[in-house]
């Protein structure tokens, strides 16, 4: 059963799906957050559809700026506020009869493994993190890929755009994919996803904050990863992937001091734990096995 819900943060008016299995409740429950841009009815609404499937409630929203949630600006990222979205998120699940209120996890993909992961570390009512395809955001990761000169160059880029705006001009967009030229997520990859029907939503848009790219390349969201424990935590990941790259997973599994697992699936596309057999039934068995062993 699928019931469409509104909740309120910060004065800004969210809106998901509540999905509830059909068996008789009280149930563990799920918030799940999703990748990069992505809407709720997107990957984050698959993996909820599958998670309700194997007898959870899984609650799947469009965060803050993005799909049909209020926010200003339009699609542009805020790590803090994805933060505060999650806790009213589980706010609302503990709310709802057919939830255990005792029992709740958090559930990202993509990006959305590392805000899923640093939330979990720091809500005592979420019991239990997993991340399928994470992106584990840390500037000392971002300072190392780019050098130190490289990043501090690509903080000085964003001087002329944040100034502009915050004197009050126009908020600067660029796309969000393109399968040439600049885009938030340049190449034929995340085109092939978000730039096609495959990933077709009419609350989806082609375009991203110039700004959101700041917001990634200077949150710690791995920071999480210290400290989850005593907390069980699960990544699964794809051993080949050219945008969550399998050394972020694995510094990540390191951090977690355990309860912890990974899995590794044989996936070479980031895209293909988007909506991609047999890996998506992988993840999900693998992620509800795991829940299912310690929620």
């Amino acid at each position: 059963m699928i019931e469409r819900v509104e909740f309120d943060v910060d004065g800004v008016r969210l809106v998901g799906d509540l999905r509830v299995p059909v068996t008789a409740g009280p149930h563990p429950a799920l918030v799940l957050t999703g990748p990069f841009t992505g809407t709720r009815d997107q990957v984050t609404g698959l993996y909820a559809a599958r998670l309700a499937e194997a007898g959870y409630v899984t609650l799947a929203f469009d965060h803050r700026n993005w799909g049909e949630s209020g926010g200003m600006p339009r699609c542009h990222e805020d790590p803090q506020g994805k933060l505060h979205d999650l806790r009213a998120a589980v706010s609302l699940l503990r709310s709802r009869p057919e939830v255990d209120g005792g029992r709740i996890g958090a559930v990202g993909i993509c990006l959305g493994a590392g805000y899923a992961l640093r939330f979990a570390a720091f809500d005592p009512r979420v019991k239990v993190f997993a991340g399928i395809a994470g992106a584990y955001n840390n500037p000392y990761g971002m300072r190392a890929g780019m050098s130190p000169g490289g990043y501090q160059d690509a903080l000085a880029s964003f001087t002329e755009v944040l100034e502009r705006q915050d004197r009050g001009g126009e908020v600067a967009y660029l796309p969000a994919v393109a399968a040439e030229g600049e885009a938030a997520m340049p190449g034929d990859e995340p085109f092939a996803y978000y730039g096609t029907e495959r990933g077709g939503s009419a609350h989806w848009r082609n375009e991203v904050t110039r700004a959101s790219i700041r917001e990634l390349i200077t949150v710690d969201n791995m920071t999480g990863a210290d400290f989850l424990s005593p907390k069980p935590g699960l990544i699964v990941h794809g051993v080949v992937d050219r945008f969550c790259s399998p050394e972020g997973a694995e510094e990540a599994y390191k951090r977690m001091d355990g309860p912890k697992k990974i899995v590794w699936l044989d996936a070479r596309l980031h895209i293909d734990l988007y909506d991609t057999e047999p890996y998506v039934t992988r993840a999900v068995e693998a992620t509800a096995a795991f829940l299912g062993e310690h929620l």
